[in-house]
């Protein structure tokens, strides 16, 4: 009788992320413990801590799945068609005038409601 034993690849998944964890734990309780080591090189830690956890991360299906997301994401933004310079320049000044325009709407209307509350607020009964 042979035993065929199944691995299960949602475990391996979840230690490699556990590591990465560790890692990046590591390389924050080691810029506090070697607090007397110049502060160039404690962060210099924590950096290598956060790229070799980022590195871990990425052998796991999620790592994986991030990666994939990434890449289409830059595939996307090559396909974004952005303003001209002309298109941007129109855009601001009719954004600068309805912002004055609002503005001085909202200024008269203060004004009026100002007046009409100190018109019926002085008025004797």
């Amino acid at each position: 009788m042979t035993e065929q034993v199944q691995e299960n690849p949602e475990s391996g998944n979840t230690m490699l992320l556990l590591i990465a964890v560790v890692i990046v734990i590591a390389g924050f309780v080691g810029f506090y413990y070697l607090d007397s080591q110049p502060i160039w090189l404690r962060w210099l830690l924590v950096l290598f801590a956060l790229v070799g956890a980022a590195a871990v991360a990425s052998k796991s299906a999620l790592g994986k799945d991030v990666w994939r997301f990434i890449q289409s994401a830059r595939i996307e933004l090559r396909k974004v068609v952005w303003p001209t310079k002309k298109d941007t320049t129109n855009v601001t000044i009719v954004v600068f005038v309805a912002v004055v325009v609002l503005g001085l709407f909202f200024w008269g209307l203060d004004a009026l409601l100002a007046t009409l509350t100190k018109w019926l607020t002085t008025r004797s009964a």
